[in-house]
């Protein structure tokens, strides 16, 4: 079987609330960032969907032993914000993903040429081949930052097929090298613009997403 990228667009309608609340120019930063945090919950919430690693068991209720699904607590989990502005999202994973470390990656795009560069990188040395991974990065535009976090991650041992990517707009340029270098790749996102202007913002998106988080 050939793989292939797959890109979901659920229709919740608390996705498309607090999306049409993201996208609006007029929201202040404070209820940006409660957006963002939002989306990032509930984005997590259809990513987790068959990827989340179970156990089934019994439990003993008050009335009688019953079957029971936990989630594994012997496969590891990781969330990887791409800095800055995929920390509007870790909120609302970390609290779906409570026993998931957290590895922080900064990437920085030059304006001039659109290229991203590392300026952090707090990834481990190599990850347990089982990880599930879920990296959150609110704006998938040209493509270069979200490739330059996969590079890192498979080449510490991530499995692309065990890994999960939320962000709140992508756009068709972003998706094509994903598919093209990933394909058995899986995105959850809330929307998909067609456009990405000459400075490599997706319009109509919802503008710089790290600065509307942070009010910079």
């Amino acid at each position: 079987m050939t793989l292939q990228l797959r890109v979901y667009v659920p229709p919740h309608p608390l996705i498309k609330h607090w999306l049409a609340v993201a996208r609006d120019a007029a929201t202040p930063s404070v209820l940006f960032r409660s957006a963002m945090t939002e989306l990032g919950r509930w984005l997590t919430y259809e990513a987790a969907r068959e990827w989340l690693p179970t156990q089934d068991t019994t439990v003993q209720s008050p009335l009688g032993i019953c079957p029971a699904t936990y989630i594994d607590p012997e496969v590891p989990m990781a969330v990887v914000p791409i800095l800055r502005a995929g920390l509007g999202l870790l909120e609302g994973a970390q609290t779906l993903l409570p026993l998931a470390s957290i590895y922080h990656l900064g990437l920085v795009r030059d304006e001039t040429t659109l290229q991203p560069s590392c300026y952090l990188n707090k990834l481990p040395e190599k990850f347990h081949p089982q990880t599930r991974v879920l990296i959150t990065d609110p704006m998938l535009a040209t493509g270069g930052s979200i490739i330059k976090a996969m590079e890192e991650l498979t080449q510490r041992g991530v499995d692309p097929s065990l890994t999960r990517i939320i962000s709140v707009v992508a756009a068709p340029p972003a998706l094509q090298k994903l598919g093209a270098a990933y394909p058995g790749l899986i995105i959850y996102t809330a929307t998909i613009d067609e456009q990405v202007n000459e400075r490599g913002f997706i319009v109509p998106g919802l503008g710089d997403a790290g600065d509307r988080t942070f009010g910079t």
